[in-house]
């Protein structure tokens, strides 16, 4: 079996909280009494630009929110997203005590807007952990495209085979898998130990 030499990592729901998923954005839209049919339907159109990169974040309020008066200003709604992001201390403190022993190239491929992305590398010390991050807003691709694993692995030029992705969420594994990469789908800290153990990660 070929020795580990790359570890890829999904941010949301695997090292943090997911950073603007359905419970936060239901988490809002409950706190600032907005009609959830009326916004989904207007997510649904902006959403794909939005985690590309493609539009800002004050645009995808703009079309999203603030289309009309509220009740609200821009910068109460934009901090109360920003704080629903919250570390998984223990993963995060695993994925530093890997990154420290040098053996890895540790990078990301994830799914996020710029904006909420980019407060989330600074405010968990991300930049301290990993080398890289492929994420959708910066290369305009999203999970589970089969071409943003293929950029990770071209860009790194790393071997799928020696490479590993942990993810929560199965179709994202599945589309890495096809690529060659070694996946294993995050459930705990504890599994997660024991299977990249099983691959050789210590």
């Amino acid at each position: 079996m070929p020795k580990i030499s790359a570890i890829f990592w999904d941010v949301g729901g695997v090292l943090l909280t997911n950073a603007w998923d359905r419970s936060e954005r239901t988490a809002t839209l409950e706190h600032f009494r907005l009609d959830a049919e009326e916004f989904q339907s207007r997510h649904e159109m902006v959403v794909s630009s939005f985690e590309r990169g493609k539009i800002s974040l004050d645009e995808y309020l703009d079309r999203t929110i603030f289309y009309r008066n509220r009740s609200f200003s821009r910068e109460e709604f934009r901090e109360y997203m920003y704080s629903l992001s919250k570390p998984m201390p223990e993963v995060l403190a695993y994925a530093r005590e890997l990154a420290s022993t040098g053996r890895y190239f540790m990078a990301t491929i994830n799914n996020e807007s710029r904006e909420l992305n980019l407060d989330r590398i600074e405010k968990f010390g991300l930049r301290e952990i990993f080398r890289l991050f492929v994420s959708s807003c910066f290369v305009g691709l999203r999970k589970p495209e089969s071409g943003i694993y293929r950029l990770a692995i071209e860009t790194t030029q790393m071997n799928p085979e020696e490479s590993v992705f942990i993810d929560d969420r199965a179709l994202n594994l599945e589309c890495a898998a096809k690529l060659g990469m070694r996946t294993i789908q995050m459930q705990n800290l504890e599994q997660l130990r024991e299977e990249l153990g099983r691959l050789g990660v210590k």
